[in-house]
C-alpha cells in the first residue's frame, strides 16, 4: 500500500503529554475498561492541549491508569488507547492493534467473504476510529479530529499488516465541520497512490454485492447486518418478502437466493434501489420477481395497507432514530409507528424481522416496544430469535451495544 502526498502533509503529534486527574466515578469506570474520558470527569489538568495530543491519567497517588488521545471540542475529552499499563504510542503499538484484529477476522476468508469490519472503534482498543475492508480496499472512518495527528503513523503500521490497494478516508459529519483541524482532509478522499475501483465489488457468504465506499452510508454497505442476512435467506423459500429501508438490497440478495417467490425493495434512495438491482444481477438472481420503490418507507407501507397488500415476511431495518438521550422517546414512538405499518401488510403466521441500529435505545426497551405495539393491535408475536452484534463488530462496553434484531412470528 503506497500512500499519496496527503498524509505528509498532516502535523505530529505534540511531543508534551497533558497530564489529567479524573473523579473517582470515572477512575472506577476506566479501571473496569470504559474507553471514554468525558469532559465534566476531569477534576485537574497540566496544561491546555490541541486534538490529538496524548493524554495521561493519574490517581490521586501520581499511578498510570492510562493514557488516550485528548478532544478539546468534543465532550469525550479524552479516547482511551491504553490502560493499566504505560505504553508508547507509535508505529508498533497500531501495528499490534491492527494485527490482533485481523487475526480475530481471518476466518471470514473461508466463509466467502470479502467485506468485514478491521477495527471497531473503542472494542477494538482504538476509540473513533472504525475500519472496513472490501475486498482490496479499506475505508477509514474517524468520529474525532483527534486522530489527524496520529494518522501518518498509523496508516504505516496499515501498510506493513494489510495487503490491500487502496485506503479511502471516511469523517463523520462532526469531524467533517472541522475543517481547521483536517490539514487538507476530507470526506471520501483517496489516501492511496491507485485509484480504487467504482463501485467496489466484494463477496459476503458466496454472494457478490458492490460498494460505494466514497459516496454511499456508513462506508460503503451495512456490514453489520451480515448475519441477520444469512438468517433470512434459510427462512424465505417460496415466500413473498417486503424489504424496508432496503438501501441497496441486502436483504433483498439474500432473500432471492433463498427461494423467495416475490422481493419488493423500497428505499428513499433511488441511487441506492439502481444499486439494488445491479446487486440481483451480479448474483444471477433476475429470474426473481423484484419489485422496487423510491418512496418514503412510511407512506409505501401505510399505501399497501389500504391496498390489502400482504407479505409473507416484512422487514423492517431503518436508519439510527435516536442520536441522543433527548430524542428517545421520537425513536420509540417511529419504532411503534413502524412496528404497527409492517404488521399492517404481514400475512397471518408471517415472519416480522425487525432491527434497530439505536445505541440510545437499549435492546430490552426496543424488543419490549415491539411486542407491546403487537399486542395492543391483537396480533401475537412468537419469538424465533432475538440477535445482536456479528463477530467483527464485537461490544466492549455498555454504549457499545447497538444492534438488535427481532425474527418472530406474528400470528
Amino acid at each position: 500500500m503506497e500512500f499519496n502526498t496527503s498524509l505528509s502533509q498532516l502535523p505530529d503529534p505534540s511531543d508534551k503529554r497533558i497530564a489529567l486527574r479524573v473523579t473517582l466515578p470515572a477512575e472506577r469506570a476506566l479501571k473496569k475498561g470504559h474507553p471514554w474520558i468525558y469532559d465534566q470527569s476531569i477534576t485537574d489538568i497540566s496544561h491546555a492541549g490541541a486534538p490529538g495530543d496524548l493524554a495521561v491519567i493519574f490517581d490521586e497517588k501520581r499511578r498510570f491508569l492510562g493514557i488516550g488521545l485528548y478532544d478539546p471540542v468534543s465532550p469525550i475529552r479524552v479516547r482511551i488507547l491504553q490502560a493499566r499499563q504505560p505504553a508508547a504510542i507509535n508505529v508498533d503499538w497500531f501495528r499490534e492493534k491492527l494485527e490482533g484484529a485481523s487475526k480475530m477476522r481471518a476466518w471470514l476468508d473461508g466463509t466467502g467473504t470479502t467485506g468485514y469490519r478491521l477495527v471497531h472503534g473503542e472494542n477494538d482498543g482504538m476509540p473513533g476510529l472504525v475500519l472496513d475492508r472490501y475486498a482490496n480496499t479499506l475505508v477509514l472512518k474517524l468520529y474525532s479530529p483527534a486522530w489527524i495527528p496520529h494518522l501518518k503513523e498509523f496508516c504505516a503500521a496499515l501498510a506493513q499488516v494489510s495487503q490491500a490497494e487502496h485506503l479511502i478516508l471516511r469523517l463523520n459529519r462532526s469531524t467533517e465541520r472541522q475543517t481547521g483541524l483536517l490539514h487538507g482532509l476530507s470526506d471520501g478522499m483517496v489516501l492511496t497512490l491507485q485509484t480504487p475501483p467504482n463501485p467496489i465489488l466484494f463477496k459476503e457468504n458466496g454472494l457478490i454485492f458492490e460498494a460505494d465506499p466514497i459516496n454511499g452510508q456508513k462506508t460503503g454497505f451495512f456490514l453489520d447486518q451480515r448475519e441477520n442476512r444469512l438468517r433470512v435467506q434459510k427462512l424465505t423459500k417460496g415466500k413473498s418478502v417486503l424489504n424496508v429501508f432496503a438501501y441497496t438490497g441486502g436483504f433483498s440478495v439474500y432473500a432471492a437466493r433463498g427461494g423467495a417467490k416475490e422481493v419488493v425493495s423500497v428505499d428513499v434512495s433511488q441511487h441506492a434501489l439502481e444499486a439494488a438491482v445491479r446487486n440481483m444481477e451480479h448474483n444471477k438472481l433476475t429470474n426473481i420477481r423484484h419489485e422496487t420503490i423510491a418512496e418514503d418507507a412510511f407512506d409505501v407501507l401505510a399505501r399497501m395497507k389500504s391496498q390489502k397488500r400482504l407479505f409473507d415476511m416484512v422487514i423492517i431495518d431503518p436508519p439510527m432514530f435516536a442520536q441522543s438521550e433527548k430524542q428517545i422517546i421520537a425513536a420509540l414512538a417511529a419504532y411503534h409507528k413502524l412496528t404497527r405499518l409492517g404488521l399492517g401488510v404481514l400475512k397471518k403466521s408471517g415472519t416480522l424481522v425487525q432491527a434497530s441500529c439505536s445505541s440510545r435505545v437499549d435492546a430490552e426497551t426496543f424488543f419490549d416496544s415491539v411486542n407491546k405495539t403487537a399486542k395492543d393491535m391483537g396480533r401475537r408475536l412468537t419469538e424465533i430469535e432475538r440477535t445482536g452484534h456479528p463477530f467483527d463488530h464485537p461490544v466492549g462496553f455498555n454504549e457499545g451495544a447497538y444492534l438488535k434484531c427481532l425474527f418472530a412470528l406474528a400470528s
